[in-house]
């Protein structure tokens, strides 16, 4: 929290919206009744009667967005939760019910994808996160290591492609030759007849 606001109040850091708020109340109440004292007094109580004013609203918002920080880092810890324990419809749920959606989150949803073998949807997600967050290494980590396999998959898929079509060519060339060398004994059988026809006629 900011420290001068708090010194202003003679509050130290951790101080809780309560002791902010009573503290509030007390100098409001001094500064209310001193502005209209004549002279530089009543001006300088209607200078820190604005200034309190500006200080509590500032402490407030902080004390919010550090309450609305931690509920979602305790909803991002149940996330991963749900994902290392396989409940991954309950941890989309939690996901989709953000109403913010920020770095984490997309990083999140991508680890939801991949675990859903959505390698494209996941890849995406993680792009979003780097661009929101480019500085975040974990990010960057698992977009490398999701790329390696991307890379490593397509490698495969060509491979087996080869082979799948080198062992077609080899049936239809195997088909072929057999067929050539059926063909080729069968005129040797022909040929071989009409030798034993004509030699069965001269005799």
């Amino acid at each position: 929290m900011n420290k001068k606001n708090l010194e202003l109040f003679n509050l130290e850091e951790g101080a809780t919206l309560e002791e902010i708020t009573a503290r509030y109340e007390i100098l409001k109440a001094k500064y209310s009744e001193e502005r209209f004292l004549d002279g530089e007094k009543g001006n300088e109580a209607a200078r820190m009667l604005h200034k309190i004013e500006v200080a509590y609203q500032e402490l407030r918002t902080e004390l919010n967005e550090a309450i609305e920080d931690g509920i979602r880092g305790n909803a991002y810890e149940l996330v991963d939760q749900y994902i290392k324990n396989g409940q991954l419809n309950e941890a989309q749920q939690l996901l989709d019910s953000f109403n913010e959606r920020p770095a984490e989150w997309h990083y999140m949803q991508s680890v939801v994808f991949y675990k859903k073998s959505w390698i494209n949807e996941s890849k995406k997600q993680l792009e979003i996160a780097m661009h929101m967050d480019s500085s975040n290494e974990k990010y960057r980590n698992s977009y490398d290591k999701l790329m390696q396999k991307i890379e490593y998959e397509h490698k495969m898929a060509q491979q087996i492609n080869m082979q799948q079509n080198g062992a077609q060519y080899n049936n239809t060339n195997g088909g072929y030759n057999q067929q050539q060398q059926m063909g080729g004994s069968g005129c040797c059988d022909c040929l071989m007849a009409c030798c034993l026809f004509q030699l069965c006629c001269r005799s």
